[in-house]
């Protein structure tokens, strides 16, 4: 049966996109779910506005995500940690207390979209990646000191 996709259905298409599947599956799962509708023209019409909707509310996402990741990287946080000999810290420095530093800062920062380049084990400025949208990232700027 052709259809056509009203929403993303992983390992499947993305929203507009024309598909051939079985038609136990089209009538017992996608089209129930709202998923899909099938393969008219008029459905192809209604379609293109989904889609030119989502795709206005995507830039709108994005642009927000890009004035968030400008604010956060003009900002920095500090970080008191104790170290032992040559500046080497008892522990790490973690992805939460990153999170943490910043809140106090003022910033919402979900602990799991921060990628570490290497462990934070001794003292100095470290740079991190927080991933605040798909396509938009921001640089977090960290200053491990000592007690």
């Amino acid at each position: 049966m052709k259809l056509i996709l009203i929403k993303d259905v992983e390992n499947l298409g993305k929203t507009g996109e024309e598909i051939d599947v079985k038609d136990g599956y089209a009538t017992n799962y996608l089209m129930p779910r709202n998923l899909a509708v099938r393969l008219t023209k008029a459905n192809l019409k209604v379609v293109e506005g989904i889609k030119r909707k989502e795709g206005h509310k995507l830039k709108k996402e994005k642009e927000a995500a890009q004035k968030l990741a400008d604010k956060i990287a003009s900002a920095s946080c500090t970080i008191s940690v104790e170290a032992g000999e040559e500046d080497k810290l008892f522990g790490s420095v973690t992805s939460e207390m990153i999170a943490e530093a910043y809140a106090a800062e003022g910033f919402e920062i979900d602990k799991k979209r921060i990628e570490l380049e290497t462990p934070i084990k001794k003292l100095g400025v470290y740079h991190a990646s927080f991933k605040i949208h798909p396509e938009v990232s921001a640089q977090l700027k960290i200053w491990v000191v000592k007690k």
